[in-house]
C-alpha cells in the first residue's frame, strides 16, 4: 500500500503526449469509446489540456474516435445480444456522450440498418427487435394468457425502450401465432 501512495506523489507530474495516446490506446483496446468517454479518462489520469485536446484529434485523424461509429456498433451489439427499443439505445448513447446531432443522424440509420450478409439475421425494424427481446424473454415457453403475466411481458418490452403500439402488436402477434386467434390476448395495461 505504502509503495503506490509513494508512486503516486513522485509521479505528480502530468502525462505526456505519448503516455496520454499510451493511456487513451489502452482504454480502446477493450471496446470502441466515444470522444467523451476518452475526453474523461485523459482528465481522469491528469493530462493536460493542450494534452487532451492533441490526443483527441490524433486519435479521431487515425480513426480510432468516431461517435457515429460508436453509435451503429451499439446499436449492434444490442440488435445481437439484447434487442432493446430506439428510445432505450438513444438514452445508452446519451450516457456514453454521444452528442445529440449525431444520435438524430443514427436515428434513421437504427430504423433500417445496412447489414452485412452474415448479419442479415439480426432484427432490422423495431418490431423484429421487440419480437426477438420477446422470444429471448420467454426462453421458448407459450406466451401466457392471464392478464397480469401479459402486463409484466409489456413491462418488460416497455423497459427495453419499446413504444407501447409496438408491445401491444407484438404481444398480439404472438399471442396469435401461438393460437391463431389475437382477439383473445389483450394488450398489456387495458
Amino acid at each position: 500500500m505504502r509503495d503506490r501512495g509513494s508512486r503516486r506523489r513522485e509521479s505528480a507530474e502530468p502525462p505526456d503526449p505519448s503516455t496520454a495516446m499510451e493511456i487513451a490506446v489502452r482504454f480502446l483496446s477493450t471496446r470502441p469509446r466515444t470522444r467523451w468517454e476518452i475526453e474523461r479518462r485523459l482528465r481522469r489520469a491528469s493530462v493536460e489540456e493542450p494534452v487532451v485536446e492533441s490526443t483527441l484529434e490524433r486519435l479521431a485523424e487515425l480513426g480510432y474516435l468516431d461517435d457515429a461509429a460508436f453509435a451503429r456498433w451499439l446499436g449492434e451489439q444490442r440488435d445481437r445480444h439484447a434487442p432493446r427499443g430506439q428510445r432505450a439505445i438513444e438514452a445508452e448513447l446519451r450516457q456514453h456522450g454521444v452528442p445529440r446531432e449525431v444520435i438524430e443522424a443514427y436515428r434513421g440509420e437504427h430504423a433500417a440498418p445496412a447489414r452485412a450478409p452474415e448479419d442479415q439475421a439480426l432484427p432490422g425494424s423495431e418490431p423484429e427487435r421487440a419480437r426477438e427481446a420477446l422470444d429471448r424473454h420467454l426462453h421458448g415457453r407459450p406466451l401466457p394468457t392471464d392478464s397480469k403475466s401479459l402486463q409484466r411481458i409489456g413491462m418488460f418490452l416497455m423497459r427495453r425502450g419499446f413504444d407501447p403500439d409496438t408491445v401491444r402488436a407484438t404481444i398480439r402477434a404472438a399471442g396469435a401465432d401461438a393460437d391463431g386467434n389475437a382477439d383473445e390476448i389483450g394488450a398489456p395495461g387495458h
